[in-house]
């Protein structure tokens, strides 16, 4: 369960409770990996937690809270940062249908490692710790997309640090998080790289280390370019290769 209301955390108390999804004829079970599991692990999954509908400004959990619930996140999307005693504030990921959060946490019994807030209207799951602990335990083929979760995990992280670190131009960070946005509405099924642009050029700036006016300046000239493609919050990948060759 889980509230709704902007800006605030989850609660107990208050949450919007969306009819119960069934997993098996989910479109998008094949290429979502922890959702991909055999019919009985999968039956026993969709039993469990809450569901909920949740607006943009929901915080699913706080850094350094304690970690008590996995969230999978059906549909929208989910920025996960850290902030410094300073009030400095470093955008992570974002995450996408298929991701789970909070795995690493409730598996180590640590605190959350980042805050994760809806960016625009998202549907999850949310499993208490001690029952997702146990479903692993029964079941050892989700045991292992759980370990596979972390590994990947851990790849998007070391891939998001050398980009960060090595990259040698502003342009060359953005390019590459917009080809990976666009890669990632490729494999859902869609015929193009079109994906929604849920985060402000400030955000942005946040999650490719740069500053908002570069990243508005960097983003129209590969308008001009016709490298992209954007309608309103829409962005259309028009010449991946090209911004390939920008983000090496």
């Amino acid at each position: 369960m889980f509230l709704v209301a902007k800006a605030h955390l989850w609660m107990p108390s208050t949450f919007t409770l969306g009819s119960p999804s069934n997993c098996a004829s989910c479109e998008y079970r094949s290429l979502r990996m922890f959702c991909n599991l055999d019919d009985r692990a999968l039956a026993e999954y969709s039993a469990m937690g809450t569901e909920a509908r949740l607006p943009k400004g929901t915080i699913l959990f706080d850094e350094s809270a304690p970690s008590t619930n996995v969230f999978v996140l059906c549909t929208g999307q989910v920025k996960l940062f850290c902030t410094s005693k300073e009030g400095k504030t470093l955008i992570l990921k974002i995450a996408m249908p298929g991701d789970v959060l909070g795995l690493g946490a409730v598996i180590s019994g640590t605190p959350y490692e980042v805050t994760a807030e809806t960016i625009q209207p998202t549907q999850v799951k949310s499993i208490r710790r001690d029952d997702f602990l146990a479903f692993l335990q029964r079941n050892s083929e989700a045991g292992l997309k759980a370990a596979t979760s972390l590994s990947d995990d851990y790849k998007a992280a070391f891939f998001d640090a050398r980009r960060l670190a090595l990259s040698s131009s502003s342009a060359g960070r953005l390019a590459g998080v917009l080809l990976d946005w666009g890669r990632t509405a490729a494999a859902c099924g869609k015929l193009e790289m079109r994906f929604t642009m849920a985060l402000s050029h400030e955000d942005l700036a946040s999650l490719v280390g740069s500053s908002r006016e570069t990243v508005t300046r960097n983003l129209s000239q590969f308008k001009r370019d016709n490298l992209i493609q954007v309608r309103g919050s829409s962005i259309l990948i028009l010449a991946p290769k090209l911004l390939e060759q920008l983000a090496v």
